[in-house]
């Protein structure tokens, strides 16, 4: 159906509607079977565009979000940090990442071909093409826009000592590079689809790993916020609006629901819009078991006390945690597979401090963490999928992301230097990087400790 790869689901069994398609040719005239084929085709597009602008709202969501959790002197950078990764993103996918994920992958490659993207169902005589089973501009768009995702993950990770250039254009080479190629591997019908078996139905591993592990490199080799830890012990440094976080965290949620169920891949028949509408209740029933128990540990740990910051990223590692199969469990084992999500996420992000690795936005427990969860959880539900398969999947892209990512911010931290000098931090990136406050009427002159 679309270009991620066909695989032993449902949501392959109805591929682009082409099996109603065949059944009708058999039982009506030529024009019947044309209009039903026209028909899915309709379908399967529309799912792909309403997908995709959804998906493309979660770029909202998370700029609101990283907005509302780096201090005040850091939130204009941030919101343009996250504008223009998602332009660089659309860019660079367009200029080599699709077809490098994409085009001539085989069951032993490694990627596809490196060339701009440009296919059209529209013939020299103005007909339409009808034979692929949707608008191919309808899947790039859809594509495009979850390789933007993996990008915004990095984002809230590194804030408020990356360098906004160095930032853009290591977004540039994950986009167009170290994403597609892993991609491909298991969406592009590469070696671990081909070999293992990897089963990714919308890329807990493939998008939020992925963004993980090149977050964790950015990390290690930025170190931490100046103060964030004294004397070995973490500080805590106070978002600037928890309400503006919240807001971020109910459209990631809402622009899930596209990012999961168009991942369905067709609309084209009964089966299609079952299998959606079971999604659609797993993927909302997984980010509230997060929150539920993400908020009663943040009780457990803060001596009874709940944690907002702590309830909206379970919210998120739920989400995480089910979208590798969102569609074959039960509404009761996704609010499972949703509440292991948060519990390892909230954990996690306790044993990064402890390791005194800064992530600003907890990401990396978020999307690595849970993401890996997620992706092994799998074969609890799905029978296609294995745990061996599953766990290939996680050792080789974690290995190629982590690796090629370390390798891109250290080049980049040698010639360019990837953090800000002691000043420009302790004034803020804002003042520091673009000349202007995000809040000049509201906000004092910044200091070290603001």
């Amino acid at each position: 159906m679309s270009s991620k790869s066909p695989s032993r689901r449902l949501r392959r069994a109805s591929l682009a509607g082409f099996a109603i398609v065949a059944l009708t040719g058999l039982a009506a005239a030529p024009a019947a079977a044309q209009a039903a084929e026209e028909t899915a085709f309709i379908f399967n597009t529309l799912l792909f565009l309403i997908g995709g602008f959804l998906v493309m709202f979660m770029a909202a969501g998370f700029s609101m979000l990283e907005a509302g959790l780096v201090r005040a002197k850091h939130a204009a950078t941030i919101c343009l940090k996250n504008i223009g990764l998602y332009s660089i993103a659309g860019l660079m996918f367009y200029l080599v990442g699709y077809n490098l994920m994409y085009s001539g992958v085989d069951a032993t490659g490694l990627f596809g071909t490196p060339v701009p993207w440009g296919p059209s169902e529209l013939a020299s005589d103005e007909t339409i093409d009808l034979s692929g089973g949707y608008a191919s501009a309808s899947d790039w768009f859809f594509q495009m826009v979850f390789v933007a995702t993996a990008a915004s993950i990095v984002s809230g990770a590194v804030a408020e000592r990356v360098k906004l250039g160095p930032f853009f254009i290591f977004v540039a080479v994950l986009t167009a590079i170290i994403y597609p190629i892993q991609g491909s591997w298991e969406w592009g019908e590469g070696w671990l689809d081909a070999q293992f078996g990897f089963s990714d139905f919308a890329g807990s591993t493939l998008v939020h790993s992925t963004g993980g592990w090149a977050a964790l490199a950015g990390i290690i080799l930025l170190g931490s916020r100046s103060g964030r830890f004294v004397d070995g012990k973490p500080v805590v440094m106070h978002g600037s609006s928890l309400p503006l976080a919240t807001l971020g965290v109910f459209i990631l949620w809402f622009g899930w629901f596209g990012f999961n169920g168009a991942s369905q891949l067709a609309l084209g028949s009964a089966a299609d819009a079952v299998a959606i509408s079971q999604i659609f209740a797993n993927t909302n029933m997984a980010a509230a078991g997060g929150v539920v128990t993400a908020y009663l540990l943040s009780m457990v740990i803060n001596s009874g006390k709940p944690n907002l910051v702590v309830a909206l990223n379970g919210a998120l590692a739920g989400l995480v945690s089910i979208t590798a199969e969102p569609l074959t469990p039960t509404i009761y084992e996704a609010i499972l597979i949703g509440a292991a999500g948060a519990v390892i996420a909230t954990y996690g992000a306790i044993l990064l401090e402890k390791l005194r690795l800064d992530d600003v936005v907890g990401a990396i427990p978020v999307h690595l963490f849970a993401g890996i969860w997620g992706t092994l959880a799998a074969p609890l539900t799905n029978p296609d999928a294995s745990f061996l398969g599953q766990a290939v999947g996680v050792v080789a892209i974690g290995l190629f992301v982590f690796a090629t990512s370390f390798a891109v911010w250290f080049g980049l931290k040698a010639v360019l230097g990837i953090r800000l000098d002691p000043e420009s931090e302790a004034v803020g990136g804002d003042l520091s990087e673009l000349g202007h406050k995000a809040y000049p009427e509201f906000v004092p002159e910044p200091s070290a400790t603001t």
